[in-house]
């Protein structure tokens, strides 16, 4: 049997434990076995960078965070686009996968990742899509490899600014990563008691924001602690138009949505406002132990899937159980917070404000 292996998209700290999941699944039932890995992810795989892989690539590599592989960013909608030399990079991958007479193609990565995976098993290759993020946004799963990972990270970052916020009477903004969705931020933010979160799915009204800080002050407590996700948006903009908001966002002073409200809050308050952003150290380190579990499943799921000879899924965890879900359902699709949710509405229930 002959396996091509590849790591697309944003690196997160569980991709090399996922790997690894697979591996050892296939290796443990399988004896005539050839791993192929290719390099910086869809690229290695257009321009036939790779080498066969041994066992020894894949020992003690459970904890390593990042990807052995390498990995790079090739955008779906340039997919079908040729290079700068005329290739066309979908019929490229197609010729190195039959040229090495694989199998299957395993293929780790989040959203843009999956849907090009979906579109070369519409082109007639065998696939299987493990979902890697730290933003938790794929649809069809529960949870995806690299968030907890991520949110005890956050966690720690918000941990660290409490004591320097109440050290001097401050408001605090925390970044959180998270593209378009608030997953990240929500979780961090609960966990690690912010006062006030941001997220994309609830825009939020900067007057809500300042009452909820004058409202701590005068209860007598000094500081405040806002979680605010990179994709966090006022109910003005909100309403604008994508064109309008482009625009807006071109002509911005601002380095992002973090900086704004912060000198919203000054010019309204006083307030001496800091400003933390965490960046990528979000998607570095090591996998937690709940990652490092969550991968080894779903590693070892997929290894049964292609034993089986079910290919064209996504393995997904639903409800404590690793599933496989057709590409073509989960393609192209995003999973949000639901505004309405259990979990917001209890955060709401304890005194935190999401600025509505």
């Amino acid at each position: 049997m002959k396996i091509g292996m590849l790591t697309s998209g944003g690196d997160c700290q569980a991709l090399n434990a996922t790997m690894r999941g697979v591996v050892k699944g296939l290796s443990n039932n399988i004896d005539d076995l050839e791993i192929y890995g290719f390099y910086d992810g869809y690229k290695g795989l257009i321009y036939g960078n790779y080498r066969l892989l041994e066992s020894k690539d894949f020992s003690g590599i459970l904890t390593v965070g990042g990807t052995i592989l390498g990995t790079s960013r090739q955008p779906f909608k340039l997919m079908r686009e040729p290079d700068e030399n005329g290739l066309d990079k979908v019929e490229a991958m197609k010729n190195t996968y039959y040229k090495l007479n694989l199998d299957c193609l395993v293929i780790l990565g989040g959203n843009g990742t999956q849907k090009t995976a979906n579109l070369l098993r519409e082109e007639g290759l065998n696939v299987i899509h493990l979902p890697k993020t730290i933003d938790n946004d794929i649809y069809g799963t529960d949870v995806t490899f690299g968030f907890q990972s991520a949110v005890n990270i956050a966690c720690e970052a918000i941990d660290c600014i409490h004591t320097t916020a109440a050290s001097h009477n401050r408001v605090f903004i925390v970044e959180v990563m998270g593209h378009k969705v608030g997953w990240l931020t929500l979780y961090a933010g609960v966990a690690s008691g912010a006062d006030i979160i941001l997220l994309p799915e609830i825009p939020y009204d900067m007057d809500k924001i300042i009452d909820a800080i004058e409202k701590r002050h005068k209860a007598g407590k000094g500081f405040t602690i806002l979680a605010v996700a990179e994709g966090a948006i006022s109910k003005e903009d909100a309403a604008l138009s994508k064109k309008e908001l482009k625009k807006k966002r071109a002509e911005s002073k601002y380095p992002s949505v973090s900086y704004e409200i912060a000198a919203r809050i000054t010019e309204k308050t006083g307030s001496e406002v800091r400003v933390a952003v965490p960046g990528h150290t979000q998607r570095g380190g090591s996998p937690c132990p709940y990652d490092r579990v969550l991968c080894t499943r779903l590693g070892s799921a997929a290894a049964r899937a292609i034993m089986d000879g079910d290919y064209g899924n996504m393995i997904a965890m639903i409800n404590g159980e690793t599933k496989r879900v057709p590409l073509e359902d989960v393609a192209g699709k995003l999973k949000t917070v639901d505004p309405n949710c259990k979990m917001i509405k209890e955060a709401k229930t304890i005194g935190i404000s999401f600025g509505d």
